[in-house]
């Protein structure tokens, strides 16, 4: 099912996101929900925050592939690479925002398997600015020269 994306100026994409309890079939559901929603919307990410869901989960779609992060945390972020972003929940406009150029995570599958994983790149830009989302910030806080898109 596709989700409605909230907008900035809705209070859930201010707080910070409650961690993941259950691994069952609710989280499965949020999880297909998102998926379908990133896919729809054209999106590199999506947090549950931005569908109204306070909860630590996200997923992104990069060239690298499609990735779920469930309670994810960065484990170190090495280098730096600067350059445009945008956001599905602050659609029309782009910022320059500077992030880590790799980053490593501990995260959690729906299933409750943990895993590690490197990101580099755009992929780490995706990761960065997604998990920004949990704790409530959003690009836009980051960016300089946040203007209108073409």
């Amino acid at each position: 099912m596709i989700r409605e994306i909230v907008q900035i100026g809705d209070p859930v994409l201010r707080k910070v996101a409650q961690p993941v309890q259950n691994f069952d079939e609710e989280l499965a559901a949020l999880l297909d929900d998102m998926k379908e929603t990133l896919i729809a919307a054209e999106g590199a990410g999506l947090a549950a925050p931005q569908v109204g869901v306070s909860l630590r989960v996200v997923c992104v779609l990069v060239e690298e592939g499609y990735f779920e992060f469930v309670n994810p945390i960065f484990v170190w972020q090495k280098g730096e690479q600067t350059g445009p972003e945008g956001c599905l929940s602050v659609r029309g406009k782009s910022g320059i925002v500077t992030r880590p150029s790799k980053v490593k995570l501990l995260f959690y599958d729906r299933k409750g398997e943990r895993y590690s994983l490197v990101a580099r790149d755009f992929f780490a830009r995706a990761v960065c600015h997604e998990l920004d989302h949990l704790d409530g910030i959003l690009y836009t806080d980051k960016a300089t020269d946040v203007r209108a898109e073409d």
